[in-house]
Formats: C-alpha cells, structure tokens, sequence
C-alpha cells in the first residue's frame, strides 16, 4: 500500500479509556480509518461485555462499537497502575473517555496532569452533561438526554405520552460530535503543536439536532407539541397506512403536491384552494391526509414505491429492522459487513457509513476479548518483558 492509499489516520495513536456506546463508537470510528486503538478495560472486562443480547456468551452489545481495536486490561484503581496509563498516555495522540466529569482527576490523569505529560495529546471527554453547568455530576443514560433535550416532548401521538426514540440516538450522536472534536483539535494541533480538551456532551448533541424548535420558541413563542408521524411544517408528510403495512412519504413542497395529486390520478387537486399551497394544505392538514389515505390504501407498499418513484415523490415503505437490514440498498452500500472473530467465527456488524473515495476505511482487527492484546502492546509499547507482565498480573495491576 502507497502513501497515497493508507487509511487517513494511519500514524495516530488513541488511547480508548471509555465504555458503553458513545466512547466506544468514537473510538472504533477512528480506528476504521486507520488509527491505532488502544482499548483499556479493566481486569475480566467492561461492564458491557454482560448486557444482552448475547451470542455464544459474548455480548452484541461490546462486539458492535468494539472493533478496529487493540484490547488490553489494566485496573485504573490499582496503586501500581497510574504510572502504566501515565506511559501510555505519553505515546498516545488522542485519549477518549466518558466518564463523569472529575473521575479523570481522581484517577491521577486529568487533563492538566495530561498536558503536562504530552502536551500534543488531545483529550476528548463525552459526558451526560458536559464538564460544566449545574447539572455536569449527573449521571445520564440515552433515554434521559432524549428527555432533557426536549425530543422526547415532540416524539409520539398527540394524544399519547411521550414517547422515546427506539434506538440510542443520543450516545451515537455524541459518538460522531466526539470524533468531529478529535479531528478539529488533530488539525488546531497541525498549526499550534498542541493538544487541546474537547467536551462533549450528550445533551448538547442531541439538542443541537431540535432544528427549528428551539429558535421557535425562544424567537416567536411558538412550542410544538406531538404530531404523530407528520411533519411539523409542511403536508402531506406522514406515514399512512397500505393494503398491507405502511408507507411514509413526503409531497409536501409546492412542487412535490402536483405530482402526488397526478399519481394519484386526482390532478385537479393541485388546483384546490384548500391544498393550492404549503400554506393552505397546513391549514387543512386533515382534508389532506383523507385524502392520501384514500389512495395509500388502495395499494401494497411495493406498489405504491414504484408509483410514487416513478412520479419524483419520496416515499419509501416503513420497514422493519430486518427488512431494512435486507434490502439492497443497504446490501450494496456495504452496511453490514463480515469480520472474522478468534472465538466466534463470522460476525455480521454494521458497516462504515463514512466512505472515502481514494483512501477509504477498513475493519483493522475483530473486536478483542479483555486484555487480548496486553502481551504485545505493553512489549511494544512500553517495553515490558515478560518478567514485568507476570508481575503486574499477580498484583492485578493487568
């Protein structure tokens, strides 16, 4: 392999101090691309290697945001263990972690001792609520940042409860705001020769993905309330039911309408008062969606996805996790791949949404048990023989 086609961050060094989702994502990310990742979990393993669902006694959860990475073992509480992460830290581009704000310090690591140990390292901290505000010693889990952030408020039908997303979009979103954070620091780095501390907070990351709503409020008064699967500013735009599921489409620009009203075979309904515009088809949101419903009814979802693509409308049926884990788009696209585990064979994983064109990213090494690769790391690394790797095992240090 070229210069040319090495993976875009071959050369960095992280050091992966994190656990759960968001770290873990951040880090595995960075190690697609080509980064060196080093994960540190204590001895017999992170908590999330015992969280369900498992496959042959080995969690899903820790095999999907664990790849790409070098696994080593070392109890952060142990006396001896400090001056290990201390060394570890030294040769180390980037360290990432996400444990609640002061843990770092407690440890004998924060970021002053950091700095002071390599000053181009860049530190990223993803928390629940950030390193600063009243609520920074908080403890926060997915669910609660969807509340917090007000998503949850928005999320359901009007006449339900709120209602939680069915995936932790707040942990991966504060994943890809954490690799952003690494990748501006890396290149302030370039110009300045030193690393910096990069705060992440989950709450933050979601609420920064409330578009409008917050400028609404603050701006005009205005707060919207659940709307169900609609969408908050424009009709028709809801999933509506079929002769045998669902579809969610979305005609609801002034040109868009047209071309539903013709597929539709209703043209004339482009020329309604009450649907002539954006305007007039919110103030008659209901008539509209009568209307769509009318039609949707009448055919299947593939049906339906082959008139309405052949019109120019979005459309596409409301799949379920396996139906859109199988399809072809996400077949060709590569989203799930195949990566070779030592224990367990075949894994299927999520693939790279990322996709570089000229030095793309690639699964470096399946998803290592607990202290895998303490041998050759702490050797490599920090020159430890084998006489000083037993020694550190009969304390516990690793």
């Amino acid at each position: 392999m070229t210069e040319e086609q090495a993976p875009p961050l071959s050369g960095l060094r992280v050091l992966d101090l994190s656990r759960f989702i968001a770290g873990p994502l951040c880090c595995q990310i960075l190690g697609d691309m080509g980064a060196e990742v080093i994960k540190v979990e204590r001895p017999g393993g992170e908590d999330s290697r015992r969280h369900v669902p498992h496959h042959r006694g080995h969690s899903l959860y820790t095999l999907n945001y664990n790849r790409s990475k070098h696994g080593i073992t070392l109890d952060t509480r142990h006396p001896e263990a400090l001056a290990v992460l201390e060394e570890l830290v030294r040769g180390s581009d980037v360290v990432v972690e996400n444990f609640r704000p002061g843990t770092l310090d407690k440890i004998g690591i924060g970021w002053e001792r950091l700095h002071e140990l390599n000053p181009r390292t860049v530190l990223v901290s993803i928390s629940g609520f950030g390193q600063t505000g009243p609520d920074r010693d908080r403890a926060l889990f997915d669910a609660i940042a969807q509340a917090a952030s007000g998503l949850m408020s928005t999320t359901g039908s009007p006449d339900g409860p709120p209602t939680m997303a069915g995936a932790f979009v707040a942990d991966h979103i504060a994943a890809f705001h954490g690799v952003m954070g690494a990748m501006m620091a890396l290149a302030a780095r370039a110009r300045t020769g030193l690393g910096q501390h990069v705060d992440i907070a989950c709450l933050d990351a979601l609420f920064s993905c409330m578009g409008t709503l917050p400028t609404a409020w603050r701006m005009l008064g205005e707060e919207t309330g659940r709307t169900g699967n609609r969408d908050h500013i424009t009709v028709p735009a809801n999933a509506y039911p079929t002769a045998d599921g669902h579809v969610y489409l979305h005609a609801g620009t002034d040109a868009l309408f047209p071309r539903l009203a013709a597929a539709m075979g209703r043209p004339e309904l482009a020329a309604d008062p009450r649907f002539a515009d954006q305007d007039s088809r919110l103030a008659n949101v209901e008539a509209v969606d009568d209307v769509v419903r009318g039609f949707t009814r009448l055919h299947t979802s593939e049906r339906l996805g082959e008139l309405l693509a052949a019109a120019g409308v979005p459309c596409s049926p409301v799949n379920t996790v396996a139906q859109a884990t199988d399809s072809e788009q996400i077949r060709s696209r590569d989203m799930m791949i195949e990566v070779e585990h030592p224990e367990l064979g075949t894994l299927v994983l999520p693939g790279m949404a990322l996709k570089l064109g000229a030095t793309p990213g690639a699964v470096r090494k399946a998803p290592p048990l607990p202290g895998e690769d303490n041998d050759e790391v702490y050797s490599r690394l920090l020159g430890f023989g084998p006489g000083r790797l037993g020694e550190l095992r009969a304390a516990g240090v690793i």
